[in-house]
């Protein structure tokens, strides 16, 4: 099988490789296939197999052993789970990422109400208003992430901080591929419409009312899970 020419080869065989640790066909203490196998297999140089061993490496998936070979690490399938950047360019990928925070941001917005500290207020402030007068896509995106980061802070359990984190920005659907424009002046409007609902949210939560704060989120969350099943239905093919 031939690996695809739209990434690095040397990323293909890095996803490939991550998905069969996650899926199990790889199993932790699995000897990974030999450079040579690879190179027959995926039609790739030895040079791309090396690359995508270290960073397989790097991100703690593989084990090199001296004079015997590559293996997959001990805790590996604790280390493959990502959600990256190019994971996420598709309408149904943004689709299935929003269906999973339904219940994410819903239970973390109800926990932030009960234990929340005029600290985190505070934090959640911020956020809205740089989110409000933000000039350009970046500074909203990034805006919108730390209102959510500061949430789960909020929420005084370090999964939830944690994991938020973890996503970082790739939280927030891609604007461009809702809006179809790198126009600033949409980008800022589309900005203050998802920051009304952000609004809402903050203002149960300040109101430390975690029934409120749970309905205002899974609102917020159910409206852009909409928004982009109507693209999607407006999307040719």
């Amino acid at each position: 099988m031939a690996l695809t020419k739209a990434a690095s080869l040397a990323d293909d065989l890095v996803r490939l490789f991550a998905m069969q640790i996650e899926n199990g066909t790889l199993a932790p203490g699995a000897r990974f296939p030999t450079e040579k196998t690879i190179t027959l297999d995926y039609a790739v140089s030895r040079t791309v197999v090396r690359e995508a061993f270290a960073r397989l490496a790097a991100r703690g998936l593989l084990q090199s052993r001296r004079g015997s070979g590559a293996y997959v690490a001990d805790n590996a399938r604790y280390q493959a789970f990502q959600v990256t950047p190019d994971e996420l360019g598709a309408i149904e990928d943004v689709l299935r990422l929003l269906e999973m925070r339904v219940g994410f941001e819903t239970e973390m917005s109800s926990l932030a109400a009960e234990r929340r500290t005029d600290a985190d207020l505070t934090a959640m402030r911020a956020a809205l208003d740089a989110m409000e007068d933000s000039h350009d896509m970046t500074e909203s995106v990034a805006a919108d992430a730390a209102f959510h980061a500061a949430i789960a802070r909020a929420s005084k359990n370090d999964y939830f901080q944690r994991f938020t984190d973890f996503l970082g920005v790739r939280l927030v659907p891609s604007r461009r591929l809702y809006l179809q424009t790198d126009d600033p002046a949409a980008h800022r409007a589309y900005a203050r419409t998802i920051n009304r609902d952000h609004q809402a949210i903050y203002r149960a939560i300040e109101a430390q009312d975690p029934a409120r704060a749970r309905s205002a989120a899974r609102r917020h969350m159910q409206k852009s899970f909409e928004r982009y099943q109507a693209l999607r239905e407006r999307m040719p093919g």
